[in-house]
């Protein structure tokens, strides 16, 4: 399968909406109790797309590097 800039983008896509979804996730888990679940995942869900979004965008240029 080749990498084109249609799949590209679909997979940055929904790799920031997931790394949204588990940084609110975390969130929650982590500062739960101490400022509430709703503010926890708020701050979460802003918060995780900051580490995931490089992730995914130097994974794909692997990708499309190797393939």
């Amino acid at each position: 399968m080749e990498l084109t800039a249609g799949v590209a983008a679909l997979a940055l896509l929904i790799g920031i909406v997931t790394s949204g979804i588990g940084g609110a996730i975390g969130g929650m888990a982590t500062g739960g109790k101490a400022i509430g679940n709703q503010l926890a995942a708020m701050m979460g869900s802003f918060y995780g797309p900051v580490g995931g979004v490089v992730g995914i965008v130097v994974g794909l240029i692997l990708l499309a590097l190797i393939g």
